[in-house]
Protein backbone atom coordinates (compact mmCIF):
# COMPACT_ATOMS: atom_id res chain seq x y z
CA UNK A 1 0.00 0.00 0.00
CA UNK A 2 2.80 2.12 0.67
CA UNK A 3 4.58 1.68 -2.31
CA UNK A 4 1.10 2.53 -4.56
CA UNK A 5 0.71 5.77 -2.57
CA UNK A 6 4.54 7.03 -3.06
CA UNK A 7 4.03 6.19 -6.82
CA UNK A 8 0.26 7.78 -7.13
CA UNK A 9 1.54 10.77 -5.78
CA UNK A 10 4.17 12.08 -8.54
CA UNK A 11 0.87 11.55 -10.41
CA UNK A 12 -1.45 13.48 -8.66
CA UNK A 13 0.90 16.35 -8.55
CA UNK A 14 1.55 16.34 -11.92
CA UNK A 15 -1.91 16.83 -13.19
CA UNK A 16 -2.34 19.70 -10.23
CA UNK A 17 0.19 21.50 -11.97
CA UNK A 18 -1.47 21.72 -15.52
CA UNK A 19 -4.58 23.43 -13.33
CA UNK A 20 -2.76 26.14 -11.44
CA UNK A 21 -0.47 26.68 -14.62
CA UNK A 22 -3.97 27.32 -16.17
CA UNK A 23 -5.45 29.23 -13.48
CA UNK A 24 -2.33 31.68 -14.02
CA UNK A 25 -2.92 31.92 -17.49
CA UNK A 26 -6.60 32.66 -17.12
CA UNK A 27 -5.40 35.51 -14.72
CA UNK A 28 -3.17 36.95 -16.69
CA UNK A 29 -4.69 36.81 -20.14
CA UNK A 30 -6.82 40.93 -19.27
CA UNK A 31 -3.35 42.21 -18.85
CA UNK A 32 -1.97 40.53 -22.02
CA UNK A 33 -4.74 41.31 -24.50
CA UNK A 34 -4.15 44.89 -22.67
CA UNK A 35 -0.63 44.47 -24.06
CA UNK A 36 -1.24 43.32 -27.24
CA UNK A 37 -4.16 46.08 -27.66
CA UNK A 38 -1.41 48.82 -26.64
CA UNK A 39 1.40 47.81 -29.49
CA UNK A 40 -0.65 47.46 -31.97
CA UNK A 41 -1.87 50.61 -31.65
CA UNK A 42 1.55 51.88 -31.76
CA UNK A 43 2.42 49.80 -34.77
CA UNK A 44 -0.41 51.55 -36.60
CA UNK A 45 0.18 54.88 -34.99
CA UNK A 46 3.73 54.43 -36.42
CA UNK A 47 2.75 52.76 -40.09
CA UNK A 48 0.02 55.57 -40.65
CA UNK A 49 2.75 58.39 -39.73
CA UNK A 50 5.07 57.33 -42.33
CA UNK A 51 2.25 58.11 -45.12
CA UNK A 52 1.82 61.59 -43.55
CA UNK A 53 3.54 64.59 -42.72
CA UNK A 54 4.94 64.94 -39.29
CA UNK A 55 3.11 68.59 -38.84
CA UNK A 56 -0.13 66.20 -39.35
CA UNK A 57 0.90 63.14 -37.54
CA UNK A 58 4.60 62.92 -35.66
CA UNK A 59 5.21 59.38 -35.40
CA UNK A 60 6.06 57.75 -32.55
CA UNK A 61 9.52 57.79 -32.51
CA UNK A 62 9.39 61.10 -32.92
CA UNK A 63 6.60 62.35 -30.03
CA UNK A 64 9.14 59.84 -27.67
CA UNK A 65 12.04 61.98 -28.39
CA UNK A 66 9.97 64.67 -27.65
CA UNK A 67 8.90 63.72 -24.61
CA UNK A 68 12.79 62.76 -23.41
CA UNK A 69 12.92 66.53 -24.40
CA UNK A 70 10.36 68.07 -22.37
CA UNK A 71 11.29 65.51 -19.11
CA UNK A 72 14.98 66.73 -19.55
CA UNK A 73 14.47 70.16 -19.23
CA UNK A 74 11.47 69.58 -16.69
CA UNK A 75 9.26 71.01 -18.58
CA UNK A 76 6.49 67.77 -18.54
CA UNK A 77 7.35 67.34 -14.93
CA UNK A 78 6.08 71.49 -14.19
CA UNK A 79 3.19 70.59 -16.13
CA UNK A 80 1.94 67.54 -14.84
CA UNK A 81 2.84 68.41 -11.28
CA UNK A 82 0.48 71.71 -12.12
CA UNK A 83 -2.64 69.48 -13.35
CA UNK A 84 -2.20 67.54 -10.67
CA UNK A 85 -2.38 70.75 -8.30
CA UNK A 86 -5.15 72.02 -9.59
CA UNK A 87 -7.46 68.93 -10.32
CA UNK A 88 -6.75 67.21 -6.56
CA UNK A 89 -7.57 71.14 -5.16
CA UNK A 90 -11.00 71.50 -7.12
CA UNK A 91 -12.27 68.05 -7.13
CA UNK A 92 -11.35 67.84 -3.53
CA UNK A 93 -13.26 70.87 -2.86
CA UNK A 94 -16.05 69.58 -4.86
CA UNK A 95 -16.76 66.06 -3.17
CA UNK A 96 -16.16 67.52 0.49
CA UNK A 97 -19.29 70.02 -0.54
CA UNK A 98 -21.11 68.62 -2.97
CA UNK A 99 -21.33 64.98 -0.56
CA UNK A 100 -23.32 67.28 2.32
CA UNK A 101 -24.99 69.29 -0.41
CA UNK A 102 -26.77 66.26 -1.83
CA UNK A 103 -27.36 63.94 1.57
CA UNK A 104 -29.64 67.44 2.47
CA UNK A 105 -30.90 68.18 -0.64
CA UNK A 106 -32.15 64.46 -1.01
CA UNK A 107 -32.89 63.95 2.35
CA UNK A 108 -35.49 67.49 3.14
CA UNK A 109 -37.77 68.52 0.49
CA UNK A 110 -37.35 72.27 1.98
CA UNK A 111 -33.62 72.21 1.18
CA UNK A 112 -34.54 70.88 -1.92
CA UNK A 113 -37.04 73.19 -3.61
CA UNK A 114 -34.92 76.35 -2.31
CA UNK A 115 -31.34 74.67 -4.40
CA UNK A 116 -33.25 72.75 -7.22
CA UNK A 117 -33.67 76.60 -9.43
CA UNK A 118 -30.02 76.92 -9.02
CA UNK A 119 -28.79 73.46 -9.15
CA UNK A 120 -30.91 72.78 -12.39
CA UNK A 121 -30.15 76.35 -13.68
CA UNK A 122 -25.81 76.28 -13.68
CA UNK A 123 -25.33 72.36 -14.12
CA UNK A 124 -26.34 73.08 -17.68
CA UNK A 125 -23.68 76.39 -18.48
CA UNK A 126 -20.16 74.56 -19.06
CA UNK A 127 -16.89 75.77 -16.72
CA UNK A 128 -15.40 77.26 -19.94
CA UNK A 129 -18.05 79.78 -20.20
CA UNK A 130 -17.29 80.84 -16.97
CA UNK A 131 -13.18 81.47 -17.51
CA UNK A 132 -13.37 85.27 -18.51
CA UNK A 133 -15.31 85.87 -15.52
CA UNK A 134 -13.02 83.58 -13.02
CA UNK A 135 -9.84 85.16 -14.44
CA UNK A 136 -11.95 89.04 -13.70
CA UNK A 137 -13.05 87.99 -10.44
CA UNK A 138 -10.08 86.25 -8.86
CA UNK A 139 -7.63 86.86 -11.12
CA UNK A 140 -5.33 85.08 -13.55
CA UNK A 141 -3.75 82.95 -10.47
CA UNK A 142 -4.56 79.26 -9.11
CA UNK A 143 -7.77 80.29 -7.69
CA UNK A 144 -9.55 81.07 -10.89
CA UNK A 145 -8.95 77.31 -11.98
CA UNK A 146 -9.28 75.82 -8.94
CA UNK A 147 -12.83 77.52 -9.13
CA UNK A 148 -13.59 76.35 -12.50
CA UNK A 149 -12.32 73.13 -11.33
CA UNK A 150 -15.00 72.83 -7.85
CA UNK A 151 -17.65 74.36 -10.41
CA UNK A 152 -17.33 71.39 -12.55
CA UNK A 153 -17.43 68.52 -9.80
CA UNK A 154 -19.64 69.96 -7.09
CA UNK A 155 -22.96 69.46 -9.58
CA UNK A 156 -21.86 65.96 -10.38
CA UNK A 157 -21.58 64.66 -7.29
CA UNK A 158 -24.70 66.52 -5.50
CA UNK A 159 -27.13 65.28 -7.96
CA UNK A 160 -25.06 61.72 -7.84
CA UNK A 161 -26.08 61.88 -3.67
CA UNK A 162 -29.21 63.03 -4.51
CA UNK A 163 -30.17 60.24 -6.30
CA UNK A 164 -28.76 57.63 -3.72
CA UNK A 165 -30.38 59.35 -0.87
CA UNK A 166 -33.95 59.18 -2.89
CA UNK A 167 -33.07 55.53 -3.79
CA UNK A 168 -33.18 54.12 -0.18
CA UNK A 169 -35.69 52.01 0.25
CA UNK A 170 -38.74 53.26 2.70
CA UNK A 171 -38.83 50.62 4.61
CA UNK A 172 -35.49 50.66 5.94
CA UNK A 173 -36.10 54.28 6.88
CA UNK A 174 -39.54 52.96 8.48
CA UNK A 175 -37.61 50.22 10.23
CA UNK A 176 -35.43 52.66 11.87
CA UNK A 177 -37.40 54.61 13.22
CA UNK A 178 -39.68 52.03 14.79
CA UNK A 179 -36.60 50.54 16.78
CA UNK A 180 -36.45 54.26 18.10
CA UNK A 181 -33.48 55.89 15.84
CA UNK A 182 -33.83 59.76 15.44
CA UNK A 183 -33.45 61.98 12.33
CA UNK A 184 -29.26 61.87 12.75
CA UNK A 185 -29.31 58.14 13.75
CA UNK A 186 -31.23 57.32 10.64
CA UNK A 187 -29.06 59.66 8.76
CA UNK A 188 -26.00 57.92 9.53
CA UNK A 189 -26.60 54.18 9.67
CA UNK A 190 -28.95 53.71 7.18
CA UNK A 191 -28.87 57.04 4.55
CA UNK A 192 -25.24 57.12 4.43
CA UNK A 193 -24.10 53.97 3.79
CA UNK A 194 -26.65 53.55 1.00
CA UNK A 195 -25.47 56.55 -0.67
CA UNK A 196 -21.83 55.50 -0.77
CA UNK A 197 -22.11 53.81 -3.84
CA UNK A 198 -23.61 56.55 -5.59
CA UNK A 199 -20.81 59.12 -4.20
CA UNK A 200 -18.62 57.37 -5.62
CA UNK A 201 -19.73 57.38 -9.25
CA UNK A 202 -20.29 60.88 -8.90
CA UNK A 203 -17.05 61.48 -7.61
CA UNK A 204 -15.28 59.67 -10.47
CA UNK A 205 -17.44 61.20 -13.15
CA UNK A 206 -16.17 64.54 -11.79
CA UNK A 207 -12.83 63.60 -11.96
CA UNK A 208 -13.02 63.39 -15.74
CA UNK A 209 -14.80 66.45 -15.79
CA UNK A 210 -11.99 67.79 -14.23
CA UNK A 211 -9.50 66.73 -16.95
CA UNK A 212 -11.95 68.92 -19.58
CA UNK A 213 -11.90 72.05 -17.16
CA UNK A 214 -8.10 71.95 -16.18
CA UNK A 215 -7.27 71.92 -20.01
CA UNK A 216 -9.19 75.14 -20.51
CA UNK A 217 -8.55 76.97 -17.90
CA UNK A 218 -4.95 76.58 -18.31
CA UNK A 219 -5.28 77.94 -22.47
CA UNK A 220 -6.65 80.61 -21.21
CA UNK A 221 -4.69 82.00 -18.49
CA UNK A 222 -1.99 79.42 -17.31
CA UNK A 223 1.84 79.43 -17.85
CA UNK A 224 2.40 75.89 -16.33
CA UNK A 225 0.38 72.73 -16.86
CA UNK A 226 -0.50 70.41 -19.66
CA UNK A 227 -3.43 72.86 -21.21
CA UNK A 228 -0.76 75.41 -21.47
CA UNK A 229 2.08 72.90 -22.91
CA UNK A 230 -0.73 72.07 -25.50
CA UNK A 231 -1.42 75.65 -26.29
CA UNK A 232 2.39 76.72 -26.51
CA UNK A 233 2.85 73.71 -28.68
CA UNK A 234 0.37 74.97 -31.15
CA UNK A 235 2.41 78.27 -31.54
CA UNK A 236 5.46 77.07 -31.96
CA UNK A 237 3.78 74.30 -34.70
CA UNK A 238 5.16 71.28 -32.44
CA UNK A 239 2.75 68.77 -33.08
CA UNK A 240 5.08 66.07 -31.09
CA UNK A 241 4.73 68.20 -28.07
CA UNK A 242 0.64 68.54 -28.15
CA UNK A 243 0.79 64.89 -28.72
CA UNK A 244 2.98 64.44 -25.28
CA UNK A 245 0.29 66.48 -23.64
CA UNK A 246 -2.36 64.40 -24.84
CA UNK A 247 -1.04 61.12 -23.92
CA UNK A 248 0.15 62.91 -20.48
CA UNK A 249 -3.40 64.16 -19.75
CA UNK A 250 -4.83 60.04 -20.34
CA UNK A 251 -2.16 58.61 -18.17
CA UNK A 252 -2.50 60.95 -15.56
CA UNK A 253 -6.48 60.51 -15.44
CA UNK A 254 -5.73 56.76 -15.48
CA UNK A 255 -3.86 57.23 -13.13
CA UNK A 256 -6.10 59.07 -10.47
CA UNK A 257 -9.37 56.79 -11.52
CA UNK A 258 -6.85 53.58 -10.40
CA UNK A 259 -5.65 55.13 -7.17
CA UNK A 260 -9.38 56.51 -6.38
CA UNK A 261 -10.81 53.08 -7.31
CA UNK A 262 -8.74 50.96 -5.04
CA UNK A 263 -8.80 54.20 -2.20
CA UNK A 264 -12.43 53.35 -2.16
CA UNK A 265 -12.19 49.90 -2.60
CA UNK A 266 -10.09 49.28 0.91
CA UNK A 267 -11.58 52.02 2.80
CA UNK A 268 -15.65 51.64 1.93
CA UNK A 269 -15.59 48.23 1.05
CA UNK A 270 -18.32 46.91 3.14
CA UNK A 271 -20.69 50.16 1.60
CA UNK A 272 -19.84 48.57 -1.79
Amino acid sequence: MTQLTQTASPTAQESAMPSNLGRRMKAARPFLISVVAIVGGLVLWQLVSMTTSPLFLPSVSMTWAAALELVADGTLQQSVLASSGRILAGWGAGVAIGVPLGIFMGRFDLVRQLLDPYIEFFRFIPPIAFVTLAVIWLGPGELSKIALIFYTTVFIVTLNTIAGVQAVNPLRLRAAASLGAGQWKILTTVILPSTVPFMVTGARIAMGNSFLTVVSAEIVSAREGLGALIWTARNFSRTEWVFVGIIALGLLGYLFDRVLRIATRKLLARYL
